[in-house]
Order: C-alpha cells, then structure tokens, then sequence
C-alpha cells in the first residue's frame, strides 16, 4: 500500500498503476547524467526521454517535472516528502534507500509479487527455481488460463506447436501498429542532437521515427492491435525468424511494459479474453500468455533473488571483449547473412524479436566467448526495451550460460543447421550451414563444435549435452575446425 503524498515516478514506472489516486502529486527527474554514463541507442534514449516528457505534460499542474544533470541536484530542490515505487536496478534501489525523507514502497508492474515468488521458492525445499514449476503456480494463484482446476484444454503449455519454422509463404501477419511523432518528439530529438554535437553524450545506432508507445493511449492501441490482428497467428512461428518480416507475429509491446505504460496482467486478460471469445487458437494465447506471467515475472524476480553478485557469474571463463564491429552494430563488415541482418536490425530499429537475440547475437556471442557481464551490457543499451533486471538474467543466465545451469538447463548453442530450420537467411549467404571446414563453412556450425571443445570439461556432467560431446569425440576434423576458428578469432565473419 502507499502513503500518499508526492509519488517520484521514474521513467520506467510511467503508468497510473504506479500512484494511489488520481491526482496525486507527482515528481518527475529527467537526468541527462543518465545518458552520459553509457553509449545508448539513439532511438531507445528518444524513447525513454519521449515517455518521460509526454507523461510530465499528461499530468500538468499535477507534477513537479525537473529536467537536471543529475537526480542530486533535481532532489536538493524538493522540500516535501517523497514516496517511491521501489526501482528496478540494484544501483537506483541503493540510491532512493539512502535518501532522507522517501519512503520506499513495494515495487509494482508485475504480476506476482516478490512474496509470492518467495513463498514460491521456499516451497517444498525446492532446490531448482525452474521457470515452468513457477508459471504454473502462478495460472493457478492469477486464475489465467484455467478451468476450474485445471488447464484449459487440459494442457499446461504448447511448446510442441509453437516451434515451427517459417511458412513457406511467409507469416503474412498484418503489419504492427506505429505511433505518429509529435512536438514534444520533435523537441526530444532536438536536444538529443544538441547534446551530441556538443560533446555531452554519445549515441550507438541510427535515429528513425519513435516505432514504439511513448504515452498510455499509445500503449493501448498498440495493445488492442496485436490481440485483434497478430495474436492469432501469434504462437505457432514465435520461435521462427524471416529476412523479409522481422516483426511477424510479435507484439512489439515489451518496451511499453518496461516502461510501466502497461500492466502485464492487462495484457494477458486481453488475450485470454480473445480466446474465450474464440477470436484466438489456445496455443497462440497460451505462448503469449507465458512470456508475461512465466518468462518476464520469473527473470525479474530471478535479478533480486540470486542478488548482485550475478552479473558477475562466468563459469565458462569467457573473457573476449566484444569486438568493435559488434559493439559498433556494423552490420556491413559481416558476411554471415543471419548474424549482418540481426546488427541491422539493432542498428536501425534497436530491436529484434527474442529468438534473434537468442539464437543469433546470443548464440554467436556464446560460441566467441564473449564475456557475459559486457555482453549484457551491450544488450542493455543497444534495445529499446533493455534494462539492468532485464539483460542480466536473460543474457548472463540464460543466452551465456554463465552461472552454469541456475537458469537454464544447457547452453543455447547450436550451428547453422538451426539456424537454416528456423529462417529463410541461409540460401542467401555466402556460407554452407553444413559445412564446418573450408572457405565456405558457416561460422555458427564450425563455432558450435570449436565452443564444445573449448568447453568439454566444463559440460561432461550435464545430461543434456551428452549427446553432442559424444558426437564430438567422433568428428574426424576436429582439430581442423578448432585451429580455424582459433585463427577467425573475433574478427567480422
């Protein structure tokens, strides 16, 4: 519960659901310190500074709005107690915690809450946090998804369907919905390059017209258009990727609800109320339904509960910067068409879908040795919707496998031969992903084998990989492949 007074909201905590009452007061910080301290991208700090300045004029008289260099200075002006709505990194939370005179609430934004996912934890001795042990306690505890006690259509989740590779054809979803810039757009991309031609911040990515929700209204339409439009089609090809298409199905909201502009649980009785109406298939509900209640709970409350130290988790000893040309998002010095279209991507939207993230950039970082804390940070500024809580469980646990199995039960590496099943990016590109050794041997398929020989001894005891060492011992080029993509080493491939 809240205490009242003026609520300081922070630019991820911009929705209503993050105040008591209608009408209360309101502080808003617009930090500029913030933009200086990491190289984000351009398009993701319009976004963040667009939401924060479109709320701060939502509210009006309602809302003390203080555009400073830092939250120092905005605060040593205020002369009224502060509550806030706990922040969602560890080093803002430390922050507001040290500060006299505010109070720190519970956070909000989530569907269950840090208790429940305690109570959770401490259940039955439980020695593995597994995601799917969690998201079907909260169907339960939330009632999404149920009849009576059980599941609807008797089944907890339908991963088996919603694997398939691209159709043929293509998905043929109906394009997303996109905003229409405004003046207090205009004036944000006008600061953004007055600051950096004066030297005060620096920027990675190109500038584009705002693609995601900056405001509640925005957020809603965007909403109400994926359920009716893109939902359906949703669940089947979630996993699939497309040169032509990369958007398909996916319903570009992630960036809103990091933003606070949307609550998950809103979203997901949207979609359950589509599929009690017969308006969705249960399969595409069910997938959608189980990246808000099951994958963004249990990583959010995963970052608080395995505590800072996490971050810094390499048990796979990967120590590779990443290299300029992947920091840089140069997308035209790679050759290797799936790893140069997901730079581009990044480069120009500062976005891709999950499976790209996963699959490509993760799984190419993964096979390089990438070190897992740098990586997370790249993924941090470089996305529109990447934030601390976000990035750290998802890249260092999940995408590195960096805390050797805490999060996921195996590495996610895999070769071209993935990658050719799930995209149309192979027949295109100048590698074979059935080749491992020669001039055109696909770098994802020669680095899977070069990352499990790098790691064999560190991977013998996990059951799920026991196949593949197996089959590593039998390789008869071996050593080929190892010296090779020893000597590819870090550059463009």
């Amino acid at each position: 519960m809240g205490t009242g007074g003026r609520r300081w909201i922070f630019a991820d905590q911009l929705g209503e659901h993050f105040l008591d009452a209608a009408g209360q007061p309101v502080l808003l910080i617009e930090s500029r310190a913030v933009l200086r301290r990491r190289r984000f991208h351009r398009q993701k700090a319009h976004l963040v500074l667009s939401a924060l300045r479109h709320r701060a004029a939502e509210l009006g008289d309602q809302a003390v709005f203080r555009p400073c260099d830092t939250y120092g200075e905005a605060l040593a002006g205020v002369r009224e107690p502060l509550t806030v709505c706990r922040p969602t990194s560890y080093a803002a939370a430390g922050f507001v915690a040290g500060l006299p005179d505010v109070t720190v609430l519970e956070p909000r934004g989530f569907a269950s809450s840090q208790a429940e996912f305690a109570r959770w934890a401490r259940e039955r001795g439980r020695r593995r946090l597994l995601m799917e042990d969690f998201y079907r306690d909260a169907r339960r505890r939330l009632d999404v998804l149920m009849d009576g006690a059980e599941p609807a259509g008797g089944r907890w989740n339908f991963d088996t369907e919603n694997r398939q590779p691209p159709p043929p054809g293509g998905l043929e979803a109906p394009r997303p919905w996109r905003p229409a810039e405004d003046e207090i757009d205009e004036r944000v991309r006008h600061d953004l390059s007055r600051w950096e031609r004066d030297g005060d911040v620096a920027f990675v990515g190109r500038d584009a017209p705002r693609a995601f929700p900056a405001t509640r209204a925005e957020a809603l339409a965007a909403l109400a258009d994926f359920v009716a439009h893109r939902l359906p089609g949703f669940g089947p090809h979630q996993d699939a990727m497309l040169a032509g298409d990369p958007v398909m199905a996916h319903s570009l909201l992630s960036a809103a609800l990091n933003l606070g502009l949307l609550d998950p649980m809103e979203c997901v009785r949207a979609a359950e109320a589509a599929y009690r109406a017969g308006r969705a298939p249960l399969a595409s509900v069910e997938g959608y339904v189980r990246q808000l209640i099951g994958w963004r709970d249990y990583v959010w409350h995963l970052y608080w509960h395995l505590g800072p130290s996490y971050r810094a988790e390499n048990r796979l000893a990967a120590d590779v910067r990443p290299p300029e040309w992947f920091r840089e998002l140069d997308a035209g010095a790679v050759r290797a068409r799936c790893l140069s279209w997901a730079l581009e991507q990044v480069r120009d939207h500062g976005f891709t879908h999950h499976i790209v993230r996963l699959m490509v950039l993760g799984n190419y970082a993964l096979q390089r040795g990438f070190h897992p804390a740098d990586l997370a940070d790249w993924f941090h500024r470089c996305f529109v919707d990447g934030y601390d809580w976000v990035m750290i469980p998802n890249v260092v646990g999940m995408s590195q496998y960096a805390d050797g199995g805490t999060l996921a039960t195996k590495p996610y590496a895999a070769g071209g031969a993935y990658i050719n099943r799930m995209s149309d990016f192979c027949g295109g590109c100048d590698y074979r992903p059935a080749e491992r050794t020669g001039d055109t041997a696909c770098p994802f398929t020669a680095g899977y084998w070069w990352f499990l020989a790098r790691n064999e001894h560190r991977l013998k005891g996990n059951p799920r990989v026991t196949v593949q060492l197996r089959n590593l011992r039998r390789l008869p080029d071996l050593d080929e492949v190892c010296a090779r993509e020893q000597d590819r080493g870090t550059g463009p491939p």
